[in-house]
């Protein structure tokens, strides 16, 4: 694999990066402290992902694990029953009904917080009120719904009645929205009058409707609810039903939770469609609920008397994994916040953490680049001894960022858990389980107990270690989708291999493998640039600059000339100069070679990014080419697109 060098793997900590061992105080109360954990899978097969169902509530017992007659459409749990609500929410009634399940944050300081009862009660309201609306078991309702509580309630409430849920994540426009609904023949949808972007309210049922304008099929009917009250009226057609009025005329109603088998569709999820035609990940309720809950409970380490917050937006798979089901499955306190990490301020997020005792903090490395560039001086200003566990998901991270998150927002020993998984796996893959693995700055750890995750060259034979390749997983895993909406040609076709060996799931990451079986994630083998008849893999070329002294972030992409061009960011006290820029291009040279040495860099005081913190680099490549760029309204960020056209157009980089 030519794309990702062994420097690159090094950028990322290398084969002989430092381990970090668990705090012997936490190896001590870890919900997984036994490392016979490994040999148990290795010995039992697919048969020990039996614990992993084990924590779920069945209305009827599976007897098979693992039905894999018809590979690679693997079936989990194939004659069991069970309905995701009920394990989320009834089943923890007896024991912590005054428990708070949600405590929610608005954008302008607004407080809600349900109880387990509360979340009952609402849940079961709004399932009645679908159900009046027409909505019967296996309908697939959209939801297109910023970070408020209506969110996950109404996802749970779809779950309920056994009506799959297909959650847009608002950002995207009425375009994207009309495509998610059409390609999964949703015939309802929940949506709002609006949220706030900063300071300003934004109309978001004017997205919804034209997108019902564009959609090809027609509603059958849509709820909406009222976050903006007073600031913002809109009106609603005959077939549209103010949320509010439909939980009032329930209140008090209690509708039985619809036994599904666990190779029902519990959710489709679309992803991003950046690169193609977007599709439509479905993932069954059983074996996407138990992988869930066990990495909830195992990785995370989250139990039912942590305050618990995922910040990841429950529009992205994240959000539904270890926003929603994950913590809720487990009997925790999950926090959602609807605002941007740096508003009103900077130290919002330790603000939060603070004033609610967070015990278990999960971000993306993306928000750690951002705390980093503001400064230390954030979440030092906060007591933040409530956290006993860091999480980074979403990308890889660097050791610089690794350590600067142990150091000033773990209190220098928390244990800080990378975590590697995909919208397809459905849950984590990789990671260390903290109480018992050792910890590789840069390095997302082995491959969970039961997960046969292999890097192998073009041939599909293992690599070396320190040698890069492509990521692969070579057996089957309770998260992992079922399928694609568009069905098993596409599903075949984008993800599997049949080889001697059998059938291998390509994950589309390359990755780098060291002696004890740490992987480090070198990002996406289609994020490569060819410059000067060689191909660079993007995460390498980044992961180098980044380890340039005050440099927090990076995105590389070529000019139409075949020339690498790097858009840098800074910390807040460190002033972009020619210095620096030799400094970049010394550390690329010295890290992969005087061919990767950058033709133009361009400092920047952010990336453009989309609201689940991914960076735009087509933006980026578009502006390097002096092309015309699309939309960005839905960035989080769209006024820093115009600040850098004018600095490459000015010739300042």
């Amino acid at each position: 694999m030519d794309d990702v060098g062994v420097d690159g793997w090094r950028a990322f900590g290398g084969a002989d990066g430092d381990a970090v061992e668990p705090p012997a105080e936490f190896r001590g109360r870890a919900a997984a402290s036994d490392p016979a954990v490994y040999e148990r899978f290795d010995r039992e097969g697919p048969e020990a992902w039996g614990a992993a169902a084990d924590l779920l509530t069945w209305d009827r017992e599976y007897e098979t694990v693992l039905d894999d007659s018809e590979p690679p459409f693997y079936e989990w749990f194939p004659d069991g029953r069970l309905n995701a609500a009920a394990n989320c929410v009834d089943r923890h009634l007896d024991d912590r009904r005054n428990q708070l399940a949600i405590r929610w944050f608005g954008k302008r300081g607004e407080r809600r917080s349900y109880t387990y009862l509360d979340l009952h009660r609402e849940v079961n309201a709004v399932a009645a009120g679908l159900r009046d609306l027409g909505v019967e078991e296996d309908d697939v309702v959209t939801l297109y719904l910023p970070m408020i509580p209506e969110l996950p309630i109404a996802m749970l409430a779809c779950a309920r009645i056994g009506a799959p849920h297909n959650v847009v994540f608002a950002g995207l426009s009425a375009e994207a929205l009309a495509t998610r609904i059409d390609a999964a023949d949703s015939e309802y949808l929940i949506t709002c009058d609006g949220y706030y972007r900063r300071e300003d309210a934004f109309n978001q049922k004017s997205k919804a409707d034209n997108a019902r304008i564009r959609a090809e099929g027609e509603l059958s009917a849509a709820v909406v609810v009222d976050r903006l009250g007073d600031e913002l009226a809109v009106s609603l057609g005959d077939d549209e039903h103010e949320y509010g009025a439909l939980v009032d005329a329930h209140d008090g109603e209690t509708v039985e939770p619809v036994a599904r088998d666990a190779t029902d569709l519990l959710f489709v999820m679309y992803t991003s469609g950046t690169t193609g035609r977007p599709k439509g990940v479905e993932h069954a309720t059983g074996g996407y609920l138990a992988h869930v809950a066990w990495t909830t409970r195992n990785v995370l380490d989250v139990r039912p008397d942590d305050t618990y917050w995922c910040a990841a937006d429950i529009g992205w798979i994240t959000g539904h994994s270890y926003g929603v089901y994950g913590p809720l499955a487990t009997g925790t306190t999950t926090v959602l916040y609807e605002g941007s990490p740096d508003y009103p301020d900077r130290d919002r997020v330790w603000d939060l953490i603070e004033r609610n005792a967070v015990t278990v903090f999960y971000t993306s490395p993306t928000a750690i680049r951002s705390f980093m560039k503001w400064g230390a001086e954030y979440p030092e200003s906060h007591d933040l001894s409530s956290i006993r566990l860091l999480g980074t998901v979403g990308e890889s991270i660097t050791p610089k960022a690794w350590r600067w998150y142990r150091e000033h927002v773990g209190g220098g020993d928390a244990p800080v858990v990378d975590t590697w998984w995909q919208t397809e796996t459905g849950a984590i893959a990789l990671a260390t389980l903290p109480g018992i693995t050792p910890m590789k700055p840069g390095k997302v750890g082995p491959p969970l107990p039961g997960i046969d995750a292999r890097v192998v060259d073009e041939d599909g034979e293992p690599v070396d270690p320190g040698e890069s390749g492509y990521l692969t997983l070579a057996s089957p895993w309770p998260g992992m989708l079922r399928g694609l909406r568009e069905g098993d040609e596409r599903y075949l076709r984008e993800y599997w291999l049949n080889g001697e060996d059998g059938w291998r799931y390509r994950t589309g990451d390359g990755a780098a493998v060291d002696e004890d079986g740490y992987v480090a994630i070198l990002g996406r083998v289609d994020d490569v640039i060819n410059v000067r008849a060689q191909r660079f893999n993007t995460g390498e070329l980044e992961a180098a600059i980044v380890d340039a002294e005050g440099v927090t972030e990076a995105a590389v992409v070529g000019d139409d000339d075949g020339q690498i061009v790097a858009y840098v960011t800074t910390k807040g006290d460190v002033e972009p100069d020619e210095g620096l820029r030799d400094a970049i291009a010394d550390r690329l040279a010295s890290a992969v070679g005087d061919v990767a040495r950058p033709d133009r860099i361009v400092f920047t005081p952010e990336l453009p990014k989309t609201r689940s913190g991914k960076i735009m680099r087509r933006l980026l490549e578009d502006i390097a080419r002096g092309e015309e760029f699309g939309d960005v309204s839905a960035l989080r960020n769209p006024e820093v697109v115009g600040e850098i056209e004018s600095t490459v157009r000015r010739g300042d980089d």
